[in-house]
């Protein structure tokens, strides 16, 4: 699938901070990648990274910009790598996910995250992999061959291979997103000749997981409703290190980016893949959880948020003890934690945020809690 024309009307010099074309060698072979640097990154502190891999046929300067995380690590501070694959026997651009050939595209990825921390200063247990299609495959390929180096993916669009599951060698335990619309015609959710069935797909690392087969089952808001599709949130919590495995069912949905500036067919916009990827991996590193793995969530049931939407402020009720910037954080949707002003009787002044979707952490000694409230 191509986007090239599209991407020729971007005005890139408006995207500022530091976006690196790279290359290395790996086997004998010239690599290519892109490095998106962004300006909160700080020399001397270890940053996170996305490995963010490009579809089968595509390029590394495409998905640079169609599964776009630039504006989101502005704030979060983490470093983006966009790799470019090589040509299979067709000559097409691709990731050997087990999808033949010679090139060495796991050994590949561990030498580009040693290349790269070899120059910034990266956090080697919080890199991450996501990608669209064949990179989705890729992920999953990762997960199960690189694990020791990548703590948590997230796949828009791809799958596993049929039988890849009795070959997978993952050696931790491996929060897996999954984004996928029903009416993929590309990669079917329903699987198909080497392409196993999303369903499947979820099965398996739900049980490698140890999480809870039961979900918790969440209509996302129908925001768009000239889009053509719906999206449905499925959670899978209590995995063993405290991972969980999330998965966003686009109906009638199809092989597309949810959230892309880039309308290429139906692409869900009721909400933003990026954003909910960067959500769900800035909660691990390559041990699981990054709060303690012994603090258990408090019962979020007695804990609510008032009113929500809010204006100015937003009370914390059902919550015994005092809030404090000790034990109450404040995160945007992108994740970047904000100063709290505590007023009386565990109100929360929001005077001075933007519009928009923010996060409210209580951590205490019994167990810690995520809530979620909008900003008018």
């Amino acid at each position: 699938m191509r986007y090239l024309a599209l991407f020729l009307l971007l005005p890139f010099a408006s995207f500022g901070q530091q976006t690196i074309n790279e290359t290395m060698i790996h086997d004998g072979i010239t690599r290519s990648y892109t490095l998106y640097v962004p300006a909160s990154y700080t020399p001397g502190t270890p940053a996170p990274v996305v490995l963010n891999f490009h579809g089968y046929t595509s390029t590394a300067f495409e998905q640079f910009y169609y599964g776009d995380f630039r504006a989101i690590a502005d704030t979060a501070g983490f470093l983006i790598v966009v790799p470019m694959g090589t040509l299979d026997a067709t000559g097409t651009t691709y990731w050997n996910s087990g999808w033949g050939g010679t090139v060495d595209d796991i050994g590949f990825t561990s030498a580009l995250i040693d290349e790269v921390a070899a120059t910034y200063s990266v956090n080697l247990d919080r890199v991450y992999s996501t990608g669209m299609s064949n990179g989705g495959f890729m992920s999953y390929t990762l997960a199960c061959s690189l694990s020791n180096r990548i703590a948590a993916i997230a796949s828009v669009t791809g799958s596993m291979n049929v039988g890849q599951d009795q070959t997978c060698n993952a050696v931790h335990p491996t929060p897996v997103m999954e984004i996928h619309g029903t009416a993929d015609l590309t990669v079917p959710y329903n699987g198909g000749t080497f392409m196993e069935a999303i369903p499947n797909v979820l099965s398996y690392w739900i049980n490698f997981n140890n999480c809870n087969a039961t979900p918790v089952v969440t209509d996302v808001p129908n925001t768009n409703l000239t889009d053509g599709c719906t999206a449905v949130h499925y959670f899978y919590d209590g995995g063993a290190n405290g991972v969980d495995v999330e998965h966003y069912k686009i109906i009638d949905g199809g092989h597309t980016w949810p959230g892309s500036i880039f309308t290429v067919g139906v692409t869900n916009n009721d909400f933003n893949a990026s954003k909910k990827i960067w959500q769900f991996f800035l909660q691990y590193d390559i041990n699981g959880r990054i709060q303690a793995n012994s603090v258990a969530d408090l019962n979020a049931e007695e804990i609510s948020i008032y009113p929500n939407p809010t204006t100015d402020k937003i009370a914390i009720q059902g919550f015994s003890q005092k809030l404090t910037a000790a034990n109450c954080s404040l995160f945007s949707v992108e994740g970047k934690q904000f100063n709290i002003d505590v007023l009386e009787n565990n109100t929360l002044d929001t005077s001075n945020l933007k519009s928009g979707v923010y996060f409210v952490r209580i951590a205490t000694q019994e167990g810690s809690s995520t809530f979620q409230f909008v900003k008018m």
